[in-house]
């Protein structure tokens, strides 16, 4: 039984590991992982629970300088994240300087007078001593109510971080129902997966221009769910690079992508893949609201 809840803002900058972290706490893949920048592009809430604490972590877009309306929304999502929430958890990457992204991100959070946890990731990369010049730097820049080094890839310190992240929870019900692990409904979910093996397996700037729409969900009484999903990309040239020789990288993005929703949804999947290109969606209002980037 939820005897005590906090919600939980996760921001950093690109690949710091925000959505390594939530999946891990939650313990379960919810939000995609990848080592491109900018993956995640919307604000995904996953739910942990123990002993009694709710945590509820809002997973955001990574915090960069806007080059599109897509950019521009992202980074709005990750400025309205830092308001109404019990603490906010800054995570940073195990270097000694402290750039642009996390002082504006710091100015937020004094802007609003919330409690701030430095979470400093990636700490299996370098010898624990190094982590001293990198703690000096933010600490003289602000008073963190805590700062915790932490490994979310492996493990190390996560236990340690939701103990002080406990200290913030009300008590009350659950922000959100018991045994529940996210707000992400399995469609969004399932395109995101897709849009995930396309970062994996494409190099070039390609899968930054790729939105992924699931256009038909069903659940079959035989234990099978037919998927189909729409890629839309920017350029026709885009178009056949996804779709590759002989129509080889859709196959192999789709096969990737099946093997993971059937993980995820607990039963066979079929799955069909279409590919078209709307040029220059990034920038468009209308199609960033079509394809679910909207002020919620």
């Amino acid at each position: 039984m939820i005897e005590k809840s906090a919600m939980i803002a996760v921001v950093g900058r690109p690949n710091v590991g925000k959505s390594t972290l939530v999946n891990a706490m939650v313990g379960e893949k919810i939000s995609i992982v990848t080592p491109k920048p900018q993956t995640t592009r919307y604000r995904v809430y996953g739910v942990a629970e123990k002993d009694g604490v709710q945590l509820v972590f809002a997973d955001t877009p990574g915090f960069h300088r806007a080059r599109n309306k897509l950019g521009e929304y992202m980074v709005q999502v990750v400025r309205d994240s830092v308001a109404d929430v019990d603490c906010v958890l800054l995570m940073v990457e195990p270097k000694a300087h402290m750039g642009p992204q996390e002082e504006a991100l710091i100015e937020r959070v004094e802007k609003l007078s919330l409690p701030c946890i430095l979470c400093i990731n990636k700490i299996d990369t370098l010898p624990p001593a190094e982590l001293l010049p990198v703690m000096a730097v933010y600490g003289q820049r602000y008073d963190f109510d805590a700062i915790i080094p932490v490994s979310a890839k492996k493990g190390g310190g996560m236990e340690e971080l939701f103990s002080e992240l406990t200290k913030y929870a009300a008590e009350g019900p659950g922000l959100f129902p018991e045994d529940m692990l996210t707000d992400q409904p399995q469609r969004r979910i399932c395109a995101e997966l897709i849009r995930e093996k396309l970062l994996l397996c494409l190099d070039s700037e390609v899968p930054h221009g790729v939105a992924v729409e699931i256009t038909s969900f069903k659940e079959k009484e035989n234990g099978v769910a037919e998927i189909s999903a729409t890629i839309y990309c920017e350029k026709q040239s885009h178009k056949g690079i996804i779709i590759g020789k002989n129509g080889e990288m859709l196959k192999k993005v789709g096969e990737l992508a099946r093997q993971d929703m059937e993980r995820l949804l607990d039963m066979r999947v079929f799955l069909e893949t279409w590919v078209k290109v709307k040029e220059n969606w990034r920038d468009s209002g209308a199609n960033l609201r079509s394809f679910g980037f909207t002020e919620e």
